[in-house]
């Protein structure tokens, strides 16, 4: 799929027996080599194109405004990440044999991967790795789900929200002009998110997929608290509360 990167990540995800996702970090998973061939994404089916495609972009979003590795290249790479998936993704998920936008994906998908090798991503895979150990939802779907609600709850932070300002542009059919302020750029661009999953075809609610009430939602919470190798990189603290409420928000 164009969309997890992993060709170019040194990190691979285990679910344990326990339902709970876990992260194995070294740099012996690195390929020597890796072939980005757009023809075998061609038979993907809709909605894993628009659901590993929506993966990749929370990747590039991440890397962007991870808290304590964020750098030079992985903001470069975002960027690279984010214009390519943001202008081919409704194009290769309408069905269409289009090959050029297919291999934007892969690179789209490649370059957020380097990205966010560099600087770890966040909440959002922290928040979805238990509906995807739970509820058995694709990690794709799962980071898609809870991708507006991070960034509605992140935005309230200023630093994360003068970064997502500078990204809002990079978006196809976001940038309304220069003197827009951030505040606008941040909220178009949560707003982008908002709708992309509904323009794909994807589930957007957490009801949908099989959480059911308030059990659910807890079980959700307190499972994500687990994740600490990614909520430090969040640019604005996660607390138990603070993700019961996003679940709340996105169920």
């Amino acid at each position: 799929t164009a969309g997890t990167g992993s060709e170019v990540t040194p990190i691979s995800i285990l679910t344990t027996g326990k339902a709970e996702k876990k992260g194995v970090v070294d740099p012996v998973l690195l390929p020597d080599w890796a072939i980005l061939d757009p023809a075998l994404t061609l038979t993907l089916p809709p909605k894993v194109t628009a659901a590993t495609g929506i993966d990749a972009m929370v990747h590039a979003i991440e890397a962007y405004t991870s808290r304590l590795k964020k750098n030079e290249l992985s903001d470069a790479f975002a960027k690279m990440a984010l214009r390519l998936l943001s202008e081919n993704i409704h194009k290769v998920v309408s069905g269409d044999s289009n090959l050029e936008g297919r291999l934007a994906m892969l690179k789209g998908s490649l370059y957020a991967g380097i990205a966010f090798a560099n600087a770890p991503v966040a909440a959002v895979h922290a928040l979805a790795y238990p509906i995807g150990s739970h509820f058995h939802v694709p990690h794709g779907l799962s980071n898609s789900l809870m991708l507006p609600h991070v960034l509605k709850y992140n935005v309230q932070d200023p630093t994360a929200e003068a970064l997502y300002a500078e990204l809002a542009p990079l978006i196809c059919g976001l940038y309304r002009s220069s003197s827009s302020s951030s505040s606008e750029k941040a909220a178009d661009l949560i707003a982008y998110y908002n709708s992309l999953p509904l323009e794909l075809g994807l589930e957007t609610r957490l009801q949908e997929v099989g959480v059911s009430g308030e059990e659910d939602i807890e079980l959700l919470a307190t499972e994500a608290m687990k994740q600490t190798r990614l909520l430090p990189n969040n640019p604005r603290e996660v607390l138990l509360e603070d993700a019961l409420r996003i679940y709340e928000e996105a169920y």
